[in-house]
C-alpha cells in the first residue's frame, strides 16, 4: 500500500463529507460500500479508457519479459531494496520504476484529475511495480488484495477501503483492476488508483 494511507482515527469517530449524511468511521475505516458507486461510475468513466494505453502495455510486457522465472526470493530482495532505499538520494531500485516514460503518463493522468485522482501505479504479473506516479512504500504488491483481488479475475473492479488520510485530511481510497494486452486478450498486469473520494460526491 502506498505511504500515502496512513490511518489515525480513533472507534467512533463522525465526519461530515460534502453532500452526504455523517458517516461513522469503525475501526479508522469507511466501508467500501459507502463509497463503492461513485468510485466505481469515476474509474468505469474515466480511467479505463486509458489504462491500456501503449507505453503502459509496452512497459508491462517488458517487465513481464525481463521477470520469467523470477524467484521469491528474489522478488523479497527486490522489495527490500525499494523500501531501504526510500528517503534516500541515491535510489537505483526506485528511480528506474519512477522516472520512466510509463510513469510520466501516470503523472499526467493525476494532473489531468484534478486533484480526484492521488496516486496511481501499475504492476506486472507478478505483483512488482512497472510505472508509478509516485513513490510507492514497497515494490511488490503481490501478496495485497489490490493484486490477488484484481489480476486474474476478467477485468472486475476491486474496490479497497475508504481511509482517512492524516497528510492531506481527506478521505482516499483505491480502485484496482487487471490490464489486458490488447493483441491476445490476456491479462498482462494490474493497475491501483488512488482516489479523493470527497471529491466524487
Amino acid at each position: 500500500m502506498s505511504a500515502r494511507y496512513d490511518n489515525n482515527l480513533g472507534n467512533g469517530v463522525m465526519k461530515v463529507l460534502p453532500g452526504v449524511l455523517v458517516l461513522a468511521i469503525s475501526a479508522g475505516a469507511a466501508a467500501a460500500n459507502d463509497f463503492e458507486p461513485s468510485m466505481r461510475g469515476y474509474v468505469e468513466k474515466q480511467v479505463l479508457g486509458w489504462i491500456a494505453d501503449p507505453v503502459l502495455v509496452e512497459a508491462i510486457r517488458r517487465q513481464n519479459a525481463e521477470m520469467v522465472g523470477v524467484t521469491e526470493a528474489r522478488i523479497a530482495e527486490l522489495d527490500s531494496q525499494w523500501r531501504s532505499e526510500i528517503g534516500q538520494q541515491v535510489r537505483p531500485t526506485i528511480e528506474p520504476v519512477i522516472g520512466n516514460s510509463a510513469s510520466d503518463f501516470l503523472r499526467l493522468q493525476v494532473a489531468a484529475s484534478a486533484g480526484v485522482i492521488s496516486e496511481v501505479f501499475v504492476m506486472d504479473r507478478v505483483g512488482l511495480n512497472v510505472a508509478a506516479s509516485d513513490t510507492t512504500s514497497d515494490y511488490w504488491q503481490g501478496d495485497e488484495a489490490k493484486f490477488t483481488e484484481s489480476f486474474g479475475h476478467g477485468g472486475a473492479l476491486f474496490i479497497d477501503e475508504v481511509e482517512f488520510d492524516e497528510s492531506t485530511q481527506s478521505y482516499l481510497g483505491q480502485v484496482s483492476v487487471e490490464i489486458t494486452d490488447p493483441d491476445t486478450g490476456q491479462a498482462i498486469g494490474a493497475v491501483t488508483v488512488g482516489l479523493n473520494a470527497e471529491m466524487l460526491f
